[in-house]
């Protein structure tokens, strides 16, 4: 009763939409934008709203895989704004691991538990049109049962340019070779002309529509993503979130949606003033709506809204349980992408420190698979259930700051 009160005084336009979405109602574009406008008491509302269609849908367990990033070349053809992870083929920071090296580290990951191993690279010039293929297949032929989501829309793009193989054709060949899924990643804000001033020369807009929309079509399922907090406005937001609740609606391909709050730190275009009217990322503010209105915006069609640790803290992290995430992402164990842009909250986060996080929220730590399978639920003192990731020295796994500078994986473009 104390809640509906609650709705009935405030905004009488923001309180017609809430109760809207408490009615299993789709709210439309121009309403989102309302709610990511809120500022007060409604946007207590919207959050406390935001939980309770969670709670509704997915119940009090928050879910995380075990997995590992490997990010086996920074060196890429494109010079996107936000990127600091890049590096020209000439730059002497410039590494490229070898496939033996990116199996090894597979296995490394398999044994201490990871059930899924995620990659993502940049894109080298003159690049073997068929090098994600034998990726798959060499990490398939040593780990069969492992899951390996990797792949974005843009390195996609980039294999069947390379390739001369249609989109179609060429995730046919990568799911033979044991491609499980790809990140929906390469989407920042799905305007072409945003992108066109943030990432010049990125895939566009359609490219990444189609990619995603074929893998779905392939029953190759992909997660979903938004970066948020540069130079995009509330509008941008709100039709990014109806386009990709409109592509779920027609395909059911999405296992999840990812906010990825701009990291400013590092990323060029903040750095040199290249974009004008550039923010330093997200507020805090900004952090908790987004969340929020996802899973508003999109909770009658995808379940799962998962929250970026490396991107927000634990105690952002934490906060978002209540503001519509059930998902706390994975373990990582070599983030690069996000550390080079400037996160300062590591590379790695063991399961015991998920866990720990979880149940300090009040919620119950499961683990699950990359397509939400439940693995194992813990119990609610989180504690005896170390794995052999817990155990392990974190030193092991070296640092992304180290690979940069190690002779023994430095590229080389005269090959």
């Amino acid at each position: 009763m104390i809640f509906e009160s609650m709705l009935k005084d405030i905004d009488p336009v923001v309180s017609e939409t809430l109760n809207q979405a408490l009615d299993s109602k789709n709210i439309s574009i121009k309403q989102a934008v309302e709610l990511l406008l809120t500022k007060g008491t409604e946007m207590i509302m919207t959050t406390m709203v935001a939980d309770r269609l969670r709670r509704n849908k997915v119940g009090d367990r928050v879910t995380f895989v075990i997995n590992r990033n490997i990010n086996f070349t920074n060196v890429c053809i494109k010079r996107c704004g936000f990127c600091a992870y890049s590096r020209d083929f000439r730059n002497e920071e410039g590494y490229f691991l070898p496939i033996t090296e990116v199996v090894r580290r597979a296995v490394e990951a398999w044994k201490l538990g990871a059930t899924e191993i995620c990659i993502q690279a940049g894109l080298p010039p003159k690049m073997d049109g068929l090098l994600y293929v034998d990726i798959c297949r060499a990490i398939k032929k040593e780990l069969p049962d492992i899951h390996i989501h990797a792949f974005s829309p843009e390195e996609i793009m980039y294999g069947c340019a390379r390739s001369g193989l249609s989109v179609k054709d060429y995730l046919s060949l990568l799911k033979e070779a044991g491609l499980g899924s790809l990140p929906g990643t390469a989407a920042e804000i799905l305007d072409q002309d945003l992108r066109d001033i943030v990432s010049p020369g990125r895939i566009t807009v359609d490219d990444w529509i189609n990619v995603i929309t074929t893998s779905h079509k392939l029953k190759i399922p992909t997660t979903s993503t938004i970066m948020y907090g540069h130079i995009e406005t509330t509008e941008h937001i709100a039709k990014h979130l109806g386009l990709i609740r409109s592509i779920q609606k027609e395909t059911g391909g999405f296992t999840e949606f990812v906010p990825l709050g701009f990291v400013h730190k590092e990323a060029p275009m903040y750095n040199h003033n290249l974009v004008k009217g550039i923010s330093p990322g997200p507020t805090g503010q900004d952090v908790i709506k987004m969340h929020a209105v996802s899973r508003i915006m999109l909770n009658n069609f995808i379940d799962n809204i998962q929250v970026s640790w490396v991107k927000e803290g634990t105690k952002m992290s934490q906060l978002l349980l209540e503001a519509g995430v059930n998902d706390f992402g994975g373990t990582l164990i070599n983030e690069s992408i996000s550390t080079s842009a400037g996160s300062e909250y590591g590379q790695i986060m063991k399961p015991k420190e998920i866990r720990s996080l979880i149940v300090s929220a009040g919620r119950v730590p499961a683990q699950r698979n990359s397509v939400y399978r439940i693995v194992k639920i813990f119990d609610e003192s989180a504690n005896g259930n170390e794995s052999l990731l817990d155990t392990a020295e974190v030193s092991k796994f070296g640092s992304y700051h180290e690979l940069i500078k190690l002779d023994k994986f430095r590229y080389n473009h005269t090959k």
